[in-house]
């Protein structure tokens, strides 16, 4: 159960704001977006020794133990400032499905490894389709003796370069189940993807008999709970996102001037920061009670989840899209900061599941209550 107060986590928010202010400006994301990781991993050391990688681990392995909501309202100062890391597949996915294993000594190591910054994981988690389901999965698993080997492809995987192990969901007969293996293991090949967002580093994994070993106690519904946790992460990532380019453009609207007046003034233009700001306010409130329905553990979590997946991806690319249109030509340009997010924001219309795919979940949620 979660122990943290809402002091402690304003402090927490506070602290990660600071680090992300001073080692993840917009020339940093620059930099460590043409990186072959793709993050800096000064920043990702940083993030260690603030505990953060640990935020869902027990206290018992290091971690903070907290919960969806320190996770969302986190989520929401890495949105703000762009953060490029494996902290989505690292720290929320892999660190959530460990937890649920039941060998205390793989456990053990491997959650510590997290805590400390030392094990990078990359989470292959859905096919070609990219529809992040169990459907999707196109990975095989075949008991081989006392191992595992894996077969098949899985594709969108997050910063596959530079992890120390790939977490991958594989069909095992009827069921969906969680194995870990090793980027440089015999029949393991690693593509690197063209992505539109080149401070998102994706890739596509082919296994070939490749060996690999089970997380025993994971099971499907550990997943599943590991993948709404991720969603919830990504509606705060997209609300702080948000949330920034907003204020980003409302700065530009007070400050820019033509024809002797600023153009802020223009009834027009207001209008249009007036509906960004819903947009801003709504992603905001969907993001958190998302979060607090899933750590509170009630009935209609799951459907506003949903609802939080979606709505956030659509505010993003909105606001975004409304952003690029009142900076005028300026923001077309590559060197401008709206286009990160711009591009961030499309990005997340698909990740961890289509905005569309989320909207239909909500609606059949809602019917079946």
């Amino acid at each position: 159960m979660n122990q943290i107060s809402t002091e402690e986590r304003a402090a927490i928010r506070d602290g990660f704001g600071r680090l992300l202010s001073e080692k993840a400006g917009e020339a940093d994301v620059r930099k460590a977006m043409v990186t072959p990781r793709g993050y800096d991993l000064q920043l990702w050391k940083g993030m260690a020794e603030m505990g953060l990688l640990g935020l869902l681990i027990d206290p018992a392995y290091g971690g903070i133990g907290g919960d969806a909501v320190i996770l969302e309202d986190l989520m929401e100062e890495a949105g703000a400032h762009l953060l490029c890391s494996p902290f989505l597949s690292t720290s929320v996915i892999a660190a959530s499905v460990i937890s649920a294993a039941n060998d205390e000594d793989q456990k053990s190591g491997l959650l510590t490894g997290i805590v400390s910054g030392d094990c990078i994981i990359a989470v292959a988690a859905t096919g070609d389709k990219g529809l992040w389901t169990p459907q999707d999965i196109s990975v095989q698993a075949n008991q081989d003796g006392d191992g595992w080997k894996l077969d098949g492809s899985a594709s969108f995987v997050l910063h596959a370069e530079g992890a120390d192990k790939i977490l991958v969901f594989a069909k095992n007969g009827n069921d969906i189940q969680a194995f870990l293996t090793s980027p440089d293991a015999n029949g393991i090949t690693i593509e690197r993807l063209k992505t539109n967002d080149p401070s998102l580093h994706l890739s596509k994994i082919a296994f070939d008999s490749a060996k690999a070993e089970i997380l025993a106690g994971a099971d499907q519904f550990s997943i599943k709970q590991a993948m709404d946790l991720v969603r919830i992460a990504l509606a705060g990532e997209h609300a702080g996102g948000t949330k920034r380019i907003f204020d980003i453009t409302v700065e530009y609207l007070r400050t820019r001037h033509q024809f002797g007046r600023q153009i802020g003034g223009y009834q027009s233009l207001k209008h249009i920061a007036a509906d960004m700001l819903i947009e801003v306010e709504s992603a905001t409130s969907a993001a958190r009670t998302a979060a607090e329905m899933q750590a509170g553990g009630k009935d209609d979590a799951q459907t506003l989840i949903s609802l939080a997946a979606f709505a956030c991806a659509d505010a993003y690319r909105d606001v975004t899209f409304q952003a690029i249109q009142l900076h005028g030509g300026i923001a077309y340009t590559w060197e401008h900061p709206a286009h990160l997010y711009w591009r961030r924001a499309r990005t997340g219309l698909w990740l961890f599941g289509s905005s569309d795919q989320n909207r239909e979940n909500y609606l059949s949620q809602l019917e079946a209550a």
